[in-house]
């Protein structure tokens, strides 16, 4: 074997297990997600990071790919739709000429995960109160919306590309994209039942599982690891070997950062170290440091991570008092970290390592020039525009068409209930031997004090839900 075979052995190897780093953040987004609601939803909230990866996975390999990755122009990829046995093989041809130190396989493998994190950030700002059928669709549409702009900016023909963009592994495609179609999507669905007094004034709803939502949060930042160093795509890039060990370090000093940034922010802005404030700064410290991790120093790093977690603690209750309900906290810490990730690589990106991975230039702060910050803002406005006006249109759509929402009984009931005909937590809910209420649970058998089980024929029977009102 060729020292040339050899080394894309090597790359090929690296990034499927960066790839299944990267696919093990749907668990955390399973726990944090569930962890953060309520419990009558959490079978519903948890479940659905499976389904959504099947969908994206589907619809990636015989669409999204193809767009993305695909050769076409600086708009979208035009080749390498539901592809051949031989182009999964080939490195560097067509229709993937844009993969060449791995095979179109291995590329699709990693590519698809991110695009199944995207689409696991939508659904944060919407969980609660969505019907089940609506996954399906905007899954379908959402999916291939993220494969447009992943072009733009991450394929060598894509326009954001020529004009140098900085987004090494996604704060503007993965995260930014998310939340702003989580937003359209809070903003049509409206706010949960009893989120909002009549003075308008939020009321908190708590999640049910603070450990859920911890654990959820460190197996994030596990596939982090896979999320950004991943992202070379290979073990040599540029003229350096194992630079990926560089952006892993970037990645870890960020986030540490945002656990204390968060924390810290909490403690002034809400009086209160709150757990779930610190959760969100770690997160929102990731999410920012995702754009700028291969080309900032790790004190850059840092620096980008605590004040990610400050914006994002700060914004979660900003984006309450405009009346939106995001019970994930999505639209600030995916959303507004990754505008500021995006806006930090281009304060902070050091020359050397912009030329050294051979993308756009060194940032305001060495070059003293607002040229690559004005290409980051430009991707910004770009994408953003893009990607909420395509999502609120295809939301409305289907709102219009056959409503978004469930009924006012079956959110009340839960979703477990109402669209799967089953409880996360059954012996709450309904008898069960041994559970709560039951002679064998405990001496007196006495019955659980805030969730007392109902009778069989008490079960909310899910019902077909009404059009719903436009």
């Amino acid at each position: 074997m060729s020292n040339a075979n050899l080394l894309i052995a090597a790359n090929t190897v690296w990034v499927v297990i960066a790839a299944i780093l990267v696919m093990f953040m749907q668990a955390g987004f399973a726990f944090l997600e569930a962890g953060l609601t309520r419990m009558k939803n959490a079978a519903h909230i948890a479940g659905k990071n499976v389904l959504i990866f099947g969908i994206c996975s589907l619809v990636y390999w015989l669409v999204g790919f193809g767009i993305a990755f695909g050769d076409g122009n600086g708009i979208v990829g035009t080749h390498g739709f539901a592809p051949s046995v031989d182009a999964l093989l080939a490195v560097g041809q067509a229709p993937y000429s844009f993969f060449t130190t791995i095979p179109g396989a291995g590329a699709y493998l990693f590519e698809v995960v991110f695009a199944g994190v995207a689409l696991a950030i939508v659904w944060g700002a919407m969980a609660e109160r969505a019907k089940l059928w609506v996954y399906f669709v905007f899954g379908v549409a959402f999916t291939l919306i993220y494969s447009v702009t992943s072009h733009w900016i991450w394929h060598s023909g894509g326009w954001l590309f020529g004009l140098g963009m900085q987004d090494f592994a996604g704060s503007t495609v993965v995260h930014y994209q998310g939340a702003l179609a989580a937003l359209a999507g809070a903003i049509l669905l409206g706010p949960r039942i009893g989120k909002f007094g009549h003075d308008g004034r939020a009321n908190p709803i708590p999640g049910h599982n603070m450990p859920y939502a911890v654990l959820g949060t460190l197996i994030l930042w596990f596939g982090w690891f896979g999320f950004n160093p991943g992202s070379t795509l290979a073990v040599i890039t540029g003229d350096k070997v194992g630079y990926f060990g560089y952006v892993a370090l970037t990645t870890n000093v960020a986030a540490a950062a945002g656990a204390l940034g968060g924390i810290t922010t909490a403690w002034l802005v809400l009086k209160k170290p709150d757990v779930s404030m610190m959760l969100n700064g770690v997160i929102a410290a990731l999410v920012a440091i995702t754009a700028a991790s291969g080309f900032v120093a790790p004190w850059a790093a840092i620096v980008i991570g605590f004040l990610a977690a400050a914006i994002a603690v700060s914004a979660v209750p900003l984006v309450e008092r405009i009346g939106i309900d995001d019970p994930i906290g999505a639209v600030a810490v995916h959303g507004l970290a990754g505008v500021w990730g995006t806006l930090a690589t281009g304060i902070f990106a050091v020359p050397a390592l912009a030329s050294n991975l051979a993308t756009g230039d060194g940032g305001l702060l060495y070059t003293g020039s607002f040229h690559q910050l004005g290409v980051q803002a430009l991707g910004l406005v770009a994408v953003g525009g893009f990607t909420f006006t395509a999502s609120f249109g295809c939301l409305w759509t289907l709102k219009r068409l056959w409503g978004i929402r469930v009924e006012e009984h079956v959110e009340t009931a839960g979703l477990d209930v109402s669209e799967h005909g089953m409880w996360g937590y059954p012996e709450f809910y309904i008898p069960v031997p041994g559970g709560y209420g039951t002679e064998s649970h405990g001496h007196l058998g006495v019955t659980h004090a805030h969730h007392p089980p109902a009778e069989p024929e008490q079960v909310p029977v899910p019902a077909r839900p009404a059009e719903e009102a436009a």
